[in-house]
């Protein structure tokens, strides 16, 4: 039978250190003593109801049950190195939560932290809001299904991830990832996707200037395009676009089509220009 620890208060450091097969259950961490790594290096633990002001958490911590528990500004670094975790129903709002962490899922939890998830791999989020900077930085094969995300230059340096039913207003979102898919979703920012490689938009509204530049290996498929100006310079690109692209600028290769093309800009190119711009027949 696993060990219940409830209704306690701990601010010492390393207070459960090495905890194993057990439950933490509506307790306190936080006070005075401000310790830090209160579960370093638990193991099968289940934590519910509890709030977390103090540093590092749950480091190196190896299945994992977080649920129903807030983590304040305070509570810095609060995962890092830990694998097989599962997190529902908490808000975390402490700096750099999630680093280099594998097998690990996200469900319901609403979260404020910059730089989430570097580095982490084999990551799944369903029904989140998420507020960052540099979110999932290097971070390699992720899940997401129905994500509210705000913050500046996400999913950086990622591979291999498939977003569904998502809003996203990001700037400079997508820089450098490879094998991304994103469908049925809202992309907001600007610059867009430069130098990714596989990225594939699917179903999507992509709202910004100069979206999706640099890029190798472009897929949009019934896409639209809202104040897109300047686009895809030097991609090689599919596109399939429903309604106005405000203007293409010197894509490299491929195929363009779109409902309406406000401008096509070929000169000064860098590159020779082997893409085929096209408007749909009416």
């Amino acid at each position: 039978m696993a060990e219940k620890i409830e209704n306690q208060t701990f601010d010492e450091e390393r207070a459960l250190y090495h905890l194993e097969n057990a439950e933490v259950i509506g307790c306190t961490f936080a006070g005075p003593a401000d310790g830090e790594s209160a579960l370093k290096e638990a193991r099968n633990v289940t934590v519910s109801g509890c709030s977390f002001s103090l540093r590092y958490p749950l480091w190196h911590t190896h299945v994992f049950r977080l649920r129903d528990t807030t983590m304040d500004t305070l509570t810095r670094a609060s995962l890092w190195y830990s694998t097989q975790g599962s997190i529902e129903d908490c808000r975390i709002d402490g700096i750099k939560c999630l680093r280099e962490c594998e097998d690990i899922t996200m469900k319901n939890c609403t979260v404020n932290s910059p730089e989430f998830g570097w580095r982490s791999r084999r990551l799944t989020f369903t029904d989140c809001e998420m507020e960052s900077e540099y979110f999932l930085f290097e971070a390699r094969d992720v899940t997401i299904d129905h994500l509210k995300m705000k913050g500046k230059y996400s999913f950086q340096y990622i591979e291999n991830m498939h977003i569904d039913h998502s809003v996203l207003d990001t700037k400079d979102a997508f820089w450098h990832s490879k094998n991304v898919t994103v469908e049925n979703s809202t992309v907001k920012g600007e610059y867009l996707g430069w130098y990714s490689e596989g990225l594939t938009l699917i179903n999507c509204h992509i709202i910004g200037t100069q979206p999706l530049c640099y890029c190798t290996g472009l897929t949009l498929v019934n896409c639209t395009m809202e104040g897109t100006d300047l686009s895809f310079e030097y991609s090689d690109v599919s596109a399939d676009i429903r309604g106005e692209i405000l203007s293409v600028k010197n894509p490299k290769s491929g195929r363009i089509t779109a409902d309406k093309i406000g401008e096509i800009i070929l000169e000064d190119s860098i590159v020779e220009n082997h893409c085929e711009i096209l408007e749909n027949a009416d």
